[in-house]
């Protein structure tokens, strides 16, 4: 079994080496790995880097374009079940909104402003703060920048982590 998943990563890698594939596949893992899907782009960004370190600013940008991508998606999800909703309540002809909404997330969002956007790319709670950011429809391009910077930021410095790690003593 070990032997097989040694394999597997090693064909992987060699995959993932591929400039005409490894580029794009790293676009698609960072685009979904920025929704509610639960896995991270990290680990395909260090083993294209380390296979490839010529590439590593093109790798990292088009990890943070899929990346940030993946966060307009979940801002504009957020965006859309605000207006699902509403049009619901207006259905309903109730002014009370359940308590549910009420999260912690939407009360720091809401003091930050899409400048708390930049935290998108932590782990468990980035995702949902670009929904609530879509549901308090904050605006769009300064959300996007703060997204954007904050995920660069992230893969510049775990990129930079792997070539300290990888460095000749």
């Amino acid at each position: 079994m070990e032997f097989a998943l040694n394999e597997l990563l090693r064909e992987l890698l060699a995959w993932l080496s591929l400039p005409e594939v490894g580029l794009p596949s790293l676009f698609v893992v960072g685009l979904l790995a920025a929704t509610i899907l639960p896995f991270g782009s990290e680990p395909v960004l260090l083993a294209y880097v380390a296979s490839v370190p010529n590439m590593l600013w093109p790798a990292i940008l088009v990890a943070t374009a899929g990346n940030t991508l993946g966060g307009v998606v979940s801002y504009w999800m957020g965006a859309s079940a605000h207006g699902a909703y509403g049009r619901w309540r207006a259905r309903r002809d109730t002014a009370n909104s359940p308590a549910a909404v009420e999260y912690r997330a939407q009360r720091w969002i809401r003091r930050m402003g899409p400048a708390g956007l930049f935290f998108a790319w932590l782990p468990i709670i980035g995702d949902p703060l670009c929904l609530v950011a879509g549901w308090l429809r904050l605006s769009f391009w300064p959300c996007v920048a703060w997204m954007a910077l904050g995920k660069f930021l992230r893969y510049a410095i775990i990129c930079w982590l792997l070539t300290l790690a990888l460095a000749p003593s």
